[in-house]
């Protein structure tokens, strides 16, 4: 498809959070020692599907289908494994938006950060995540329509609320 007229001088700007969430495994059946998720998302679990054609999650190479598409949310891949790699998501948009997809590189974490004279509480979910922004400069007209149709009020708190990292 096309692409259709281009907004001349136009910028629109959209939050992501993208990261992992890990949890050990307290009983084992296997050499996995972890439980994650790896996911891509709108801060306070806004829509992004409004503007996000498909997510792929490129897993390490030893896993099973190795390649995993999410073409609704939840844009998110859960796993078992012992091991932490390189994940790479790719951000795909709607054909009519004439934009490329953009790849994200994620490191998975698993284990906690080593902190000297303190120990992990057990069950305690690991998480490593990030903030970014998507940068649509000169948008088309219709996706320019798609991307503020989602617009109603702050993307990001004001405040930082219970758990809530970025504000």
């Amino acid at each position: 498809m096309k692409a259709g007229k281009r907004m001349k001088g136009v910028v629109i700007s959209k939050p992501i959070i993208y990261g992992n969430i890990a949890t050990e495994l307290l009983s084992r059946k296997t050499e996995h020692t972890h439980k994650w998720t790896v996911f891509l998302r709108g801060p306070n679990e806004q829509d992004i599907s409004y503007y996000i054609h498909k997510v792929e999650f490129k897993l390490h190479e030893t896993f099973v289908n190795n390649n995993r598409a999410c073409k609704s949310p939840p844009y998110e891949v859960t796993e078992t494994g012992w091991g932490e790699f390189e994940i790479i998501t790719k951000v795909y948009f709607p054909p009519a938006s004439g934009e490329k997809p953009i790849s994200l590189y994620h490191m998975l974490k698993l284990y906690p950060p080593d902190t000297p004279g303190q120990s992990w509480p057990k069950g305690k979910p690991v998480s490593n995540f990030f903030y970014d922004e998507l940068i649509f400069s000169e948008p088309t007209e219709e996706f320019f329509a798609m991307l503020t149709k989602g617009s109603g009020g702050p993307e990001v708190p004001l405040a930082s609320p219970e758990g809530h990292a970025f504000s």
